[in-house]
């Protein structure tokens, strides 16, 4: 309900015990409205204090019918994709952290510049790469991690950031994978200067990495994984999958576990 039909349905109220009284039928009620539009002001005027909790109490009951709508929806949708999980492409180049045949997947599509996806959230709770980094120390080998880039445009550094991991990856995985949490670790640094310092102490080829950032390899790479977010429904960033089932945003670690006993439920009867 709109603010401005609740205000006329709380006047009509108001006019309609005095109508009443008076014997009005619904038709006379409206016409006297029309006529004299200035009744509404004077019956808000008359009963200010009511009016304002009516307004707080109906915006409450709106905000818990629309959480408990997006709750429903998101419950309905991780049973549908526990049936039918969502299939990233995982073949012999991609990069996995962990065990490669561990029992859960992991997939975050992100944006090194992206507030969300780094160690913390602007509201101080953890962000992509922290969430990411609590599951594989909860679940360990049974837990294998794979990220994918997602820089969005209106995160200037993200797309260079994510051509360095990329040539970075062509050079040696684990180092890249070091790399990866650098740039998230320092978000208010990134830039070419970072990156190239940061490529040198890890050890990497400065020179082949710069000749690689504009390699076809890279660019397939990343526009393989933009293109695959897209089609899995990831519009912003951080976006998961934990075999197969989407969380779309930042949830806490414990979002993941409750999907992961509900994967391990729904397997037990198979």
């Amino acid at each position: 309900m709109t603010l401005r039909s609740l205000t006329f349905a709380i006047v009509a109220l108001s006019l309609a015990a005095a109508a009443s009284a008076a014997e009005l039928t619904r038709d006379d009620l409206k016409k006297a409205l029309d006529a004299n539009p200035g009744l509404i002001l004077d019956v808000l005027r008359q009963n200010k204090k009511d009016f304002f909790e009516i307004v707080q109490q109906a915006a409450q009951e709106e905000q818990t019918r629309r959480q408990k709508e997006q709750q429903e929806a998101q419950a309905k949708e991780m049973e549908d994709h526990i049936k039918n999980p969502l299939k990233p492409a995982v073949t012999k180049k991609t990069r996995i952290r962990g065990n490669e045949k561990a029992k859960y997947t992991l997939v975050e599509y992100s944006d090194f510049q992206c507030p969300y996806c780094g160690p913390k959230t602007p509201n101080g709770a953890p962000g992509g790469y922290k969430i990411a980094e609590a599951l594989r120390e909860k679940y360990g080998k049974d837990l294998r991690f794979i990220f994918k880039n997602k820089p969005l445009p209106f995160h200037p550094k993200a797309g260079p950031a994510a051509q360095w991991l990329e040539a970075a990856t062509l050079q040696n995985v684990e180092k890249a994978w070091a790399f990866h949490d650098k740039l998230f670790l320092n978000q208010d640094k990134l830039g070419d200067e970072f990156f190239e310092a940061t490529a040198k102490d890890l050890g990497l080829d400065v020179e082949k990495i710069k000749i690689d950032l504009q390699s076809q390899a890279v660019k397939d790479s990343i526009d393989a994984d933009i293109k695959e977010a897209e089609s899995l429904g990831f519009d912003g960033t951080p976006g998961f999958l934990i075999n197969g089932v989407p969380v779309r945003g930042a949830y806490p670690a414990e979002h993941f576990d409750e999907i992961i006993k509900q994967i391990d439920e729904a397997a037990k009867k198979h």
